[in-house]
């Protein structure tokens, strides 16, 4: 048997594809390269570039460009608008603050005269509309119960003047003749009072004081700034007989500190 060499390899021949049909250039011009493309296309046939310009966003609506609701709003967009608004809150602010001043300063002295101290304050003057004899009005801010000022019927008052102007935060009232339950009840007692507390500028404020029939303090909150006097008037009281005074005992006016 004779050997027989390898063939040599035949290399294939190239397969011949049939050429597109070139594109009607009736399309639109590529922004990057001016080449038409068909309308469908996206992005350029040449350099592929993208055809279609994103879609603009839609104006915010006025709401969304006002703080705090405003979110990635454009330059200028509702720019005027939120100006105006902005106006207006300060405006309305203000305003607020001119009718409510009072009570928010009357709610920060509160907070004061609640979380601040006290202490007693004595009057430079004491004087008293009516008196019985043995029982000046100054016996009711001599410091002791069994001592006491002796109106001789209702409606008598008793004022009380102080040098300097101060925060009277509270009012404490002994009622009677003594704190002994037994001497108390063969005395005339005060149920009911009035205070009329002046200020420096001259303003008068009216405060009903109801007292309970014991012995003992008995304390009204207050809370009036610059106070130069207090005027107590006696309305009602408990145990009056011929020959009985209405008796009070003790008066004592606390300042902020």
């Amino acid at each position: 048997m004779v050997a027989v060499q390898p063939a040599e390899p035949i290399a294939r021949r190239p397969v011949v594809r049939p050429v597109a049909a070139e594109e009607a250039p009736d399309g639109p011009p590529c922004p990057a390269c001016g080449t038409p493309n068909l309308p469908e296309r996206r992005f350029c046939r040449r350099c592929a570039a993208p055809l279609r310009s994103r879609e603009q966003s839609k104006p915010l609506p006025w709401w969304r460009t006002v703080w705090p609701l405003r979110r990635r709003a454009r330059g200028g967009s509702g720019r005027m608008l939120r100006r105006i608004l902005l106006v207006l809150v300060v405006v309305g602010l203000l305003f607020t603050g001119f009718l409510f001043l009072p009570v928010g300063r009357y709610l920060f002295e509160d907070v004061r005269d609640k979380l601040g101290g006290t202490a007693e304050i004595g009057p430079s003057r004491t004087t008293a509309s009516a008196q019985v004899p043995g029982h000046p009005a100054a016996d009711a801010v001599d410091g002791v119960t069994n001592t006491y000022w002796g109106a001789p019927a209702l409606d008598s008052s008793l004022t009380c003047a102080f040098n300097k102007p101060f925060r009277l935060v509270g009012v404490t009232v002994h009622t009677g003749v003594s704190k002994d339950p037994r001497e108390f009840r063969r005395g005339a007692r005060p149920t009911r009072a009035d205070l009329f507390i002046t200020t420096a500028d001259g303003e008068v404020r009216r405060k009903a004081m109801p007292l309970a029939d014991k012995p003992g303090p008995q304390t009204i909150r207050t809370g009036i700034s610059d106070v130069v006097s207090v005027r107590i008037v006696l309305r009602d009281a408990s145990g009056r007989g011929e020959g009985r005074p209405v008796a009070v005992g003790e008066v004592e006016f606390y300042k902020r500190t």
